[in-house]
This record gives C-alpha cells, structure tokens and sequence, in this order.
C-alpha cells in the first residue's frame, strides 16, 4: 500500500471553511478513485495560521495515477484552492506502507 501526503497551510480565519471546501472537492474526488483504501484530512493551528496534511491510501501506484495523472508527484489543485492556502505547493509525497 501506498500513502499519499499533501501539505496546505491556510489562514486561521478561513480553517472551518477549507474543511467544508475539502469535503466537496478534493475528498470525494480521492474516495471514488479505484484503488484508493482511505482519506484522513488532518490539521493543526500554529499561531495565525493553520497546517492541513491530507493522507490517501492506495493499492498501488498505477491507481494514483488515475487520481493525479500520470506525474504523479504534482499536486493536484482544485479551482477554489487559491482562495484559501498561503501556497500552492508544487508536489505531494509517496510513502510505501510496511508491515
């Protein structure tokens, strides 16, 4: 298994809203791709700001790809991202789950 990890950072003000803008868009995206085993969305304030890591699992590297494309270490953004995070950072991380 394969764990997917993208970071955000969001403005505090603006936190509860990103949550409810993720659960519209990118989290029932990653959910019905085939291959993808679970979503976690996790976030943590620092001051004015607040951190998001989403973690995605997959069977294989062959299902991400059909979630992000076929480079599949560039994040993939939604049309509204903008508003909310600091930055777009340009790439995700992969991880391979062991035993």
């Amino acid at each position: 298994m394969i764990a997917r990890i993208w970071h955000g950072v969001v403005p505090s003000n603006k936190s509860d809203e990103y949550v409810e803008y993720l659960n519209q868009t990118g989290v029932p995206d990653l959910r019905a791709t085939p291959g993808n085993r679970e979503v976690k969305v996790h976030r943590r304030k620092e001051g004015d700001r607040v951190h998001f890591l989403l973690i995605s699992y997959w069977d294989s590297l062959e299902s991400i790809a059909a979630f992000a494309g076929l480079e599949i270490e560039i994040a993939r953004y939604y049309p509204r991202d903008s508003e909310f995070l600091l930055e777009l950072e340009p790439k995700v991380q992969h991880y391979e789950l062991l035993d």
